[in-house]
């Protein structure tokens, strides 16, 4: 049996692969898209991210608002931030969030809106 690699020469296939593959994100591109995907997997993090996206809120209400702890929602907050979708500022003692104000943040509340079937102004 052969067991030639089937990557020595790109197959034609009416579409210019090599050209398109001059322009391929690089690996740290896709760690990140990756990280985002993550944070996107959990319905915790999903519920955060659909109030944030609606209003800016502090841990204690955001903790309220779905239920969990408060060191379990900052918790997950650190992720969402850590990946650029959430942005906070300090007010005295109280830290207030918000879905950051980015290309990916916004597509992602436009994707939020769709699921839930929300018509937001935003």
């Amino acid at each position: 049996m052969d067991n030639k690699e089937n990557t020595q020469c790109l197959h034609d296939h009416g579409q210019n692969l090599e050209a398109f593959l001059k322009s391929k994100p690089s690996e740290a591109e896709f760690l990140k898209a990756s990280d985002i995907f993550q944070q996107l997997c959990d319905p915790t993090r999903l519920h955060i991210l659909w109030l944030l996206s609606h209003s800016e809120q502090c841990v204690n209400n955001i903790s309220l608002a779905i239920g969990m702890s408060t060191s379990a929602v900052s918790h997950h907050l650190r992720g969402l931030r850590q990946t650029g979708l959430l942005t906070n500022r300090r007010a005295g003692k109280e830290v207030y969030y918000k879905l950051a104000e980015t290309k990916t943040a916004s597509l992602i509340h436009r994707v939020i809106d769709d699921i839930f079937e929300i018509n937001c102004p935003h």
